[in-house]
């Protein structure tokens, strides 16, 4: 392998040269404590910047095994030094002088989630971590002095203070470790309690703005009511008490500005683990919970919905149903099916964002519109059949409908961010109003079918001579794949919006759901496998392999991040 000396010696033959001269010194080089690849570089000043990769040796980086153990520990530590490595990064980006791009340095920036990302990987043998500099340039005339300066005299110090565990305070790692231990640890006992989720007395839920996903400053920390409280003793010695949402139907109650959605808000993120000091390390929920909404306006692909929406006026076959215009109602229904295909085993719902047609039908509609008249059977008669039937929970928020207060199990009202456990006493006031209950068992409850194929991977699909190639070797036979902001893509003739699957937490989760999809379109075309079988095939592989299938070259792979199974059974039901 080249030396750091042949680097420097090649970067200085180039000078003055025009832009291209640099794409000579793509490859590996040696340097004292890492090996940084050239991956790509860019085409000129004004382009993409140029992908680089530093490779650090576990012995060089000094981490024992046990800090390695696991893949809790692996992914909170990569995600620890990638925040490390942004840090001292940002404080030098254009330092270097020269046009466009010239002198920029970036790696990703991870949000308050902890994330297996491309970005930062820690393998058997090395840390990777994948990052972008801008190779200066006056006009298109190399400045080669000014790579120089980053690649010898910036970099090499950030590498080391962000990697080397000499430069790292001891008790930082070991926090980040032992809460990794600890979040694992509590996701485990979720399943062995009966509880789909928990919430640590101490978390801090709101945040501090619409568009800021940091803790609320001066925010009421939570505390959980005595009557729902569960206590832990962590693997770290920490003792825990917080409040603990049993399997079934469980409401969240309150007035507005109280505190109900910022609760449900905190359980759809909690199927992440969180950094220290975001105020949600302790709020864990089932990983397999799903947020769901009316989502007017999305396409459907042959999905079965029959157990919420029958006889329409126009006969459709609700059990293979496929639009490119939902309803509020049929969007709904969708995503349940969906969620249930998927292996959901909780459901979080908020009443602002749902069809209210879908979620009740009241005792004088129903007299009003007889149910010969209604295709639409709403959730709360399907609620408790969910639960009892296919074993799936829901947490709902509720402020203006009582209706859902006789199936719930439990009902927690929020009282200025306090919860309150209103159960018993709710209970005593709807035995008294037994006449006004509302029907909570709907007739012929079945379980979608969730053993059918994907149309769009039939032989059939793209049969047609202005369909898409598809290709394994030839990347020019690819399907165009453009990221559109954080929750968009086209990809060939699909265009996608992701918006609504709002547990999509970072624009590296959209980047890898629609390269799955690419995967899929061009290498499992005429699949025999039912939706549920692709989707798991490639979450094996993605297990063994990490991202690298999904690409033709090693340099586009440092934006990703790892996805739910959720959201990807979602993004493919959407085309």
């Amino acid at each position: 392998m080249k030396t750091e000396a042949e680097l420097r010696s090649a970067l200085l033959s180039v000078d003055k040269r025009p832009y291209p001269a640099y794409k000579s010194l793509g490859g590996s080089w040696r340097f004292s404590s890492y090996i940084l690849t050239i991956d790509h570089v860019q085409g000129d000043p004004f382009a993409s910047p140029s992908h680089l990769t530093a490779h650090i040796d576990l012995k060089t980086a000094g981490f024992p095994s046990e800090y390695l153990s696991n893949k809790e520990r692996r992914t909170a530590l990569a995600d620890y030094l990638l925040r490390r490595f942004y840090s001292h990064l940002k404080k030098h980006s254009f330092d270097a002088k020269g046009s466009g791009k010239s002198g920029l340095l970036n790696v990703t920036r991870p949000g308050q989630e902890i994330l297996q990302r491309t970005a930062c990987e820690i393998s058997e043998r090395e840390i990777s971590v994948r990052f972008f500099v801008g190779f200066p340039a006056a006009g298109r005339t190399i400045l080669a002095r000014e790579l120089e300066k980053i690649l010898f005299s910036t970099l090499p110090p950030c590498i080391e203070q962000a990697f080397l565990l000499r430069n790292i305070p001891g008790k930082e790692v070991e926090d980040v470790l032992f809460l990794a231990d600890d979040q694992a640890f509590l996701r485990a006992e979720l399943k062995k309690l009966d509880l789909v989720a928990f919430i640590g007395d101490g978390s801090v839920l709101p945040r501090e703005s619409g568009v800021s996903d940091r803790p609320m400053k001066g925010a009421l920390p939570f505390t959980s009511p005595e009557s729902l409280a569960v206590s832990f003793s962590l693997p770290s010695g920490r003792k825990l008490r917080g409040m603990g949402i049993k399997r079934g139907i469980t409401l969240i109650a309150g007035g507005g500005y109280h505190g109900k959605s910022t609760v449900l808000k905190a359980l759809e993120r909690g199927v992440y683990d969180h950094i220290r000091g975001d105020g949600r390390e302790y709020v864990i929920t089932d990983d397999t919970a799903l947020k769901l909404r009316a989502e007017d306006g999305r396409k459907i692909t042959d999905t079965d919905i029959s157990i919420f929406i029958h006889n329409l006026p126009n006969k459709t076959d609700t059990s293979h149903f496929s639009t490119l215009d939902a309803s509020g109602s049929t969007s709904q229904a969708a995503n349940i099916a969906e969620a249930l295909e998927a292996g959901c085993k909780l459901l979080l719902i908020d009443e602002d964002t749902s069809a209210t047609n879908f979620m009740i039908r009241d005792k004088l509609m129903q007299k009003v519109i007889s149910g010969d008249k209604e295709p639409i059977t709403p959730f709360i008669e399907r609620a408790l059949q969910l639960y009892e039937e296919a074993g799936v929970s829901t947490v709902i928020v509720v402020g203006s409908s009582g209706a859902y207060f006789y199936p719930a199990h439990r009902i927690i009202q929020m009282d200025e961010y306090r919860p309150v456990d209103i159960t018993e006493s709710v209970k005593a006031l709807i035995e008294k109003e037994a006449d006004k209950a509302p029907s909570l068992y709907a007739p012929d409850f079945h379980m979608p079918d969730t053993e059918r194929g994907f149309r769009f991977l039939s032989e059939k699909t793209h049969a047609s001579s202005s369909s898409p190639k598809f290709s394994r070797g030839r990347s020019d036979n690819r399907m165009k794949l453009k990221l559109r902001g954080d929750s968009a893509f086209s990809l060939g003739d699909i265009e996608l919006d992701l918006r609504y699957l709002e547990q999509l937490a970072d624009s590296e989760q959209t980047a890898a759901v629609a390269r799955i999809l690419r995967y899929a379109l061009e290498n499992m075309k005429g699949s025999r496998l039912s939706r549920k079988g692709v989707i798991d095939t490639i979450l094996k592989k993605l297990d063994k392999e990490g991202f690298s299938f999904l690409f033709e070259g090693s340099y586009t792979a440092s934006g990703l991040a790892m996805p739910r199974k959720a959201e990807i059974f979602a993004c493919f039901l959407r085309v």
